[in-house]
């Protein structure tokens, strides 16, 4: 039986779920008509982007990204305070978090089922502390999410089992959700796209967060043009990673901060411990004490 939860749960529900299983399913946290409205807006790019290139990635699959620029609507689930709430209780060890990927996954008619594989495999396998959550996933289903069309298969309570496992195909459960719904799962547990055994594609929108010192997958400050991203809310180009990832990744020029930066600030704020007041880590506050 899949674990799920309905759109009325807290955060701290949420969490305390996706930590015990390593995934869960919020039903319909929102309505179907944005899923539509994000599909209008993205169509276009999704036409002319091209299918994967080896087994991993699909052959007759697409992967449309830069979705910050393309979609307003993605903007606001990338903002969604729930999945915000969830990533910032799950990546707590991290002084800060961010936005690790966006994108649309268009899984066509007749696609086999993927390897079922962990996603922080992207940090080149390495092999991260079971009780060190690296990145916070999402997948929302823009599509009805079926058996048949190739939902999501998740393999429960796999997250403990260490790097590059093998599990047998029938080994991951399908997460059926309606359109709309919203699947969390953590970089440790092992999953993959199912086969498409229908006419028609299968469609999820995939946002991932990670912890604020890592590299993103995909390059949020090439992937949103500089004239867009001037244009965006604070709050959200922090997630994008105009914040330093803890006290000095990511500083611009003479050790300043990101986002006076780009917004091209008279006044020229410095990087450093200061700007993790609010969001320091347990070690990084202890530090920050001893040097008073």
């Amino acid at each position: 039986m899949l674990n799920r939860l309905p759109n009325t749960a807290t955060a701290d529900e949420v969490s305390v779920s996706l930590k015990e299983h390593g995934y869960v399913i919020i039903d319909e946290l929102v309505p179907a008509a944005v899923m539509d409205r994000l599909a209008e807006e993205m169509a276009p790019h999704i036409a002319s982007t091209p299918y994967g290139e080896d087994k991993f990635l699909g052959f007759s699959t697409q992967r449309t990204g830069a979705m910050i620029a393309r979609s307003p609507t993605a903007r606001e689930l990338v903002m969604n305070p729930l999945v915000l709430g969830v990533a910032e209780r799950h990546l707590h060890k991290a002084s800060t978090f961010q936005l690790h990927l966006t994108q649309v996954i268009t899984v066509h008619s007749g696609s086999p089922e993927q390897v079922l594989h962990q996603d922080q495999l992207a940090w080149d396998f390495f092999p991260f502390p079971d009780d060190y959550e690296v990145q916070c996933n999402t997948l929302w289903a823009m599509t009805d999410y079926t058996a048949e069309n190739g939902a999501t298969r998740i393999v429960p309570n796999s997250q403990y089992v260490g790097v590059n496992k093998k599990f047998p195909p029938e080994a991951g459960i399908p997460a059926e959700m309606k359109k709309g719904s919203v699947l969390l799962y953590t970089g440790k547990v092992y999953h993959g796209a199912g086969a498409n055994r229908t006419d028609s594609p299968r469609q999820a929108i995939n946002i991932t967060y990670a912890v604020g010192w890592v590299r993103q997958e995909e390059n949020q400050y090439l992937a949103t043009p500089f004239e867009i991203a001037k244009t965006l809310p604070d709050d959200l180009l922090r997630l994008m990673g105009y914040q330093c990832g803890c006290f000095a990744m990511g500083y611009v020029r003479d050790f300043e901060d990101p986002l006076a930066y780009l917004k091209g600030s008279a006044e020229r704020h410095s990087a450093g411990f200061n700007v993790l007041s609010k969001t320091a880590n347990e070690t990084s506050s202890e530090y920050m004490q001893s040097l008073k």
